[in-house]
């Protein structure tokens, strides 16, 4: 049974690298079809990765269209150093990241999501990737569910750079903890390390009082970079 499970998963990853090589082919030889499917298949995933590293809607619209000209321009010299998702996820992180910068620069101060901090009913621990989904469920579980995404989405909002993007790649995007560490150009430690602090920032944020919520201090999560893998 085991070996039949292992075969199964090699044959898996066989034809998801063969079906891969074959869409790059396609991308590179300049097919409309295959870069319209590319779109079709990233634009969502990319946008909301956008829209929570910048905190604001419009700039991640335009970021996210900047993302796919630079795909479109730059596939031709894309060799399969990384899986397609990955070089496609490094570009929009970069370009968040120019974004910030370019924020920093002009002196202008990011637009917190104002919602009203509510409790959740249960009182049990749900994973962050389950409330931010979008569930079919009831009128009144969807209620509740938006309650619970925005309340979620406002605190980590909150959490501090780089904690929150690597929150953002392992617990809402999937990504495992080595292609965390390849997206952000740092070691596993620091991977583990940043996602322990984001971790801990957001349950911090998130079991605040709310009228505390707003002046959460963030000197705490501050450390130098090079500490953080020690």
């Amino acid at each position: 049974m085991q070996a039949d499970l292992t075969m199964g998963n090699l044959a898996s990853a066989l034809t998801f690298e063969s079906e891969e090589a074959a869409l790059i082919a396609e991308l590179q030889a300049g097919s409309e079809e295959a870069f319209a499917w590319l779109i079709t298949r990233y634009h969502q995933p990319i946008f909301s990765l956008l829209a929570r590293a910048v905190q604001d809607r419009e700039a991640a619209a335009d970021l996210t269209q900047e993302v796919f000209v630079k795909v479109f321009r730059g596939v031709g010299g894309f060799h399969g150093e990384s899986s397609l998702r990955t070089w496609i996820y490094r570009i929009a992180l970069h370009e968040a990241s120019n974004h910030r910068r370019w924020w920093t620069r002009h002196r202008q101060a990011e637009i917190p999501i104002e919602q009203e901090m509510v409790e959740s009913e249960s009182g049990q621990p749900v994973r962050l990737k389950e409330l931010l989904e979008d569930p079919a469920e009831s009128p009144y579980e969807l209620v509740l569910h938006r309650e619970n995404k925005a309340r979620v989405e406002a605190a980590l909002s909150k959490v501090p750079e780089p904690f929150r993007s690597t929150l953002i790649l392992r617990d809402i995007e999937g990504f495992v903890y080595e292609e965390v560490a390849e997206l952000q150009g740092v070691n596993l430690g620091t991977v583990k390390s940043r996602l322990v602090r984001g971790r801990a920032a957001l349950k911090a944020i998130l079991t605040a009082p709310a009228e505390s919520v707003r002046y959460q201090p963030r000197a705490e999560y501050e450390m130098p970079l090079g500490e953080e893998a020690q």
